[in-house]
């Protein structure tokens, strides 16, 4: 009788064996090493969160955000919104917040403009200007930016002469507490110069939609950039003298040891803005030579044997092919100003690092909440551009068909 079992018949693999074979499969061996991650990095903010908390528990430090509604008791030389020493700190992290948007915003136009102006002329035929622009990357970019704010503020704006005798030109006061110039002040009737505005940014727009259609089916070119002027500057201007020019101006008065009325430029923010302009426009300038040197050089000459000039085949055809190198290495150098905009501490400009972070907590000692709102913000401020930036990238990137 034969028998039932199958001598060639696999028998189930041993207990040591299908552990080997468990450890040699590389999906479930990934799968361990990332919940071993995960429990060490959960053990890791459980210790830090911990020991926080017990250390403000033996220091009799609340946590909370109840401080925010206390008055601060403290000035603020500059401020985009009305604020006095009655405010609340929440009022002066809207200060801190809003100076150091001002001062970023501003920078990054500043540096884009210098750094394209410097980029093109370092590739000019001309042999005195490439050399002084590559002399100003060279010279700046090698400079901490620390050492260059120092200089504009206390070797260039602390030189300035008193308020008694400051520098006057055109109404307005130039001395070491600032420039104070004239404040324009609107009057009823201003509302429509705001319109008139706003209906040229709206008609630039349709505008230059029009004229890339226009040009994609004619070929001809319709003067965009002096038309845009036009819309953007000559209404609303038209409109302010139509309307019987609503507006005055406030000048500054020097009374006892300082000017009063007006509006006054604080030599900080002036330190700071030209100290992050100049320093990122190096960069930026660099980014620009390699992204116009990029475009490869057959353009050039077909641009030239159609008889084009340098200027229109640098705006037409160059330019907007090397936007696809330059915008990803622009995006960093927008990033690191905005960054970089927290150094005005070293000089007294009320950012949001020093209005917010420093005397808001030393008077609060909340530095949990205070610290970690100043990260929030420039993290946001830092995803924000790139979302722009890439969404301005994708658009500028070539479509395949």
């Amino acid at each position: 009788m034969a028998s039932d079992t199958n001598p060639n018949s696999s028998s189930p693999p041993s207990e040591p064996e299908h552990k080997i074979k468990f450890w040699n499969d590389p999906g479930k061996r990934a799968l361990i090493f990332q919940v071993l991650l995960v429990l060490v990095l959960g053990g890791f903010v459980w210790f830090i969160v911990s020991n926080t908390l017990s250390n403000l528990e033996q220091r009799g430090i609340t946590t909370g955000f109840d401080f925010l509604s206390q008055e601060a008791g403290f000035g603020i030389p500059l401020s985009l919104v009305e604020y006095t020493e009655a405010s609340s700190y929440g009022r002066t992290f809207i200060v801190g917040l809003l100076n150091t948007v001002l001062v970023s915003v501003l920078g990054i136009i500043a540096a884009t403009i210098l750094g394209f102006i410097l980029g093109v002329a370092r590739l000019s035929d001309n042999w005195l200007i490439s050399r002084l622009s590559a002399l100003y990357i060279e010279i700046f970019r090698n400079i901490p930016l620390l050492l260059q704010i120092f200089f504009w503020y206390f070797a260039v704006l602390r030189a300035l002469p008193s308020p008694r005798e400051s520098i006057e030109f055109l109404g307005s006061f130039l001395n070491i507490r600032g420039l104070s110039m004239p404040a324009p002040v609107a009057e009823p009737g201003f509302n429509l110069v705001w319109i008139a505005f706003a209906v040229g940014i709206v008609g630039t727009w349709a505008m230059t939609k029009w004229a890339h259609k226009r040009q994609d089916a004619t070929g001809k070119i319709f003067p965009v950039g002096w038309t845009s002027l036009g819309l953007i500057i000559g209404l609303p201007l038209l409109v302010f003298l139509l309307s019987g020019a609503p507006m005055t101006l406030d000048y500054p008065e020097l009374r006892g040891f300082n000017f009063r009325g007006g509006m006054t430029i604080i030599p900080e923010f002036v330190a700071l803005w030209l100290a992050l302009t100049i320093y990122t426009a190096a960069f930026i300038a660099e980014t620009v030579r390699g992204g116009i040197l990029s475009v490869p050089h057959g353009q050039l000459e077909a641009a030239s044997a159609l008889g084009l000039p340098k200027t229109r085949t640098l705006r037409l055809i160059v330019i907007p092919q090397a936007m696809r190198v330059i915008i990803p290495p622009l995006t960093n150098q927008y990033l690191n100003l905005t960054k970089n905009s927290s150094l005005a501490t070293a000089i007294g400009y009320p950012d949001l690092v020093s209005v917010f972070a420093g005397t808001t907590l030393n008077q609060t000692g909340q530095a949990i909440e205070v610290i970690s709102m100043t990260m929030a913000v420039y993290l946001s401020l830092s995803v924000l551009t790139s979302i722009f930036m890439n969404w301005y990238n994708k658009r500028k990137s070539l479509i395949e068909r």
